[in-house]
């Protein structure tokens, strides 16, 4: 029973690093990044879906993501919806292919995206910690119902907090590591 809480307990930290990780792909530095445009959504045939299913993206060099839609009828459309969306991007067509030109960082735009990388770094940490105290919780009732002994209740907060540490300092590291790409001119 400890160690099903404590497994369970870790693999939800794990599952919070990795959107932490999926988030923090998402902002923006200066060189192009396919995943940048996952998220844009493109009017297809009444319904919504993400611009990579209707088309494919692929990196034309450093700064530039190729975007060719599967559908010539399609290119107008997805070329709306990344220009539409919040990303600052101006994409252009040449024939079937839609180029998507990555713009220069300003630094007061490089400190907005650092902010937006600790907001961020930040929830992860917070959901990490709502993780701990969801376990801590699972381990008190065991104690309550005498399903476990005091000390290993003890033993197995004590494994928890452990975890709750290292999984802080991941998104600590995460985080500095972004911060220092986002600053690099």
């Amino acid at each position: 029973m400890l160690d099903e809480v404590k497994k369970t307990a870790d693999q939800k930290m794990q599952k919070s690093l990795e959107v932490l990780k999926v988030d923090l792909a998402k902002v923006r530095t200066g060189r192009a990044n396919t995943g940048l445009l996952d998220h844009v959504m493109v009017e297809y045939y009444g319904s919504l879906v993400a611009v990579n299913q209707v088309a494919n993206v692929n990196l034309g060099d450093s700064r530039t993501i190729n975007v060719q839609p599967y559908e010539k009828n399609m290119i107008s459309k997805v070329e709306k919806a990344i220009r539409d969306s919040d990303l600052g991007l101006n994409p252009a067509t040449n024939g079937d292919l839609i180029r998507v030109p990555m713009p220069m960082l300003t630094e007061e735009r490089r400190r907005d995206l650092t902010k937006i990388v600790r907001s961020e770094a930040e929830s992860a940490k917070v959901s990490i910690r709502n993780v701990r105290r969801d376990a801590n919780d699972a381990l008190k009732k065991l104690l309550k119902d005498k399903l476990v002994s005091e000390d290993d209740e003890r033993r197995a907060q004590d494994d928890i907090q452990k975890s709750t540490d290292r999984a802080v300092a991941e998104v600590d590291k995460l985080l500095q590591a972004k911060e220092v790409e986002l600053m690099a001119v």
